[in-house]
């Protein structure tokens, strides 16, 4: 009876958990809940960052590399893309930004506006894109940020005009596997960045003999 009695009193562990203290939460619903949660007038970065806590990097990364894009701020979001990677590298838990930047109001409509866009296109992307192949947290997320910054070299350095479209694509196509946790679709996203830093190499090395054959001309 007594020993009916301590199971009884035993906390089910499993049941004092919330229900999504361990569930994944795709990126459309936790981006939905940021513009649901969001403060009326403004936000912080800050207040983003301690929102999205772990999945914060694949985000911010993710809208940086969509940025990186356009060539005429492919430079800034590419020196912006620095700081996260680098503290991926270091195993920061969530990017660290200066006090000045974090606690810096943005107007919620710019959040607002950016979730009108993003949701229905992740929510289509996410019929594809799913947990699959886990792979281990911290050494994938050091990784992620060792090949970001890789790419981000590559975006910045090559003297090839719209050079920074591919890396750029490349880096929104791992953050999102890194977000959505597919280690499927990361795999490929790895692969593919390989390939393109081969390229980008092969790009100037043959910019650095073409200059060097021109400089022969003249001397």
């Amino acid at each position: 009876m007594r020993s009916v009695l301590k199971q009884e009193r035993r906390p089910n562990l499993k049941q004092a958990l919330p229900a999504d203290a361990t569930a994944f939460v795709s990126a459309s619903v936790l981006l939905q809940r940021l513009h649901d949660e969001a403060p009326v007038d403004h936000f912080t970065l800050g207040w983003l960052m301690s929102r999205m806590h772990k999945r914060s990097f694949g985000l911010i990364m993710l809208l940086l590399g969509v940025v990186a894009v356009a060539p005429g701020v492919s430079i800034v979001a590419g020196l912006l893309l620095m700081i996260p990677a680098f503290q991926m590298i270091l195993g920061h838990n969530m990017p660290v930004f200066p006090r000045r930047v974090a606690a810096r109001p943005l107007p919620t409509r710019h959040l607002a506006a950016l979730v009108q866009h993003a949701v229905p296109v992740l929510r289509s992307l996410e019929k594809l894109i799913h947990p699959r192949w886990p792979t281990p947290f911290d050494a994938t997320k050091r990784l992620v940020g060792a090949v970001v910054v890789l790419l981000n070299v590559a975006l910045l350095f090559t003297p090839i005009p719209l050079s920074n479209v591919v890396p750029a694509l490349v880096i929104a196509l791992i953050s999102l596997a890194y977000l959505e946790e597919d280690g499927l679709l990361l795999s490929i996203a790895l692969l593919a960045s390989v390939v393109v830093l081969a390229v980008e190499l092969a790009a100037i090395w043959e910019t650095v003999l073409g200059a060097k054959w021109v400089f022969a001309l003249w001397y």
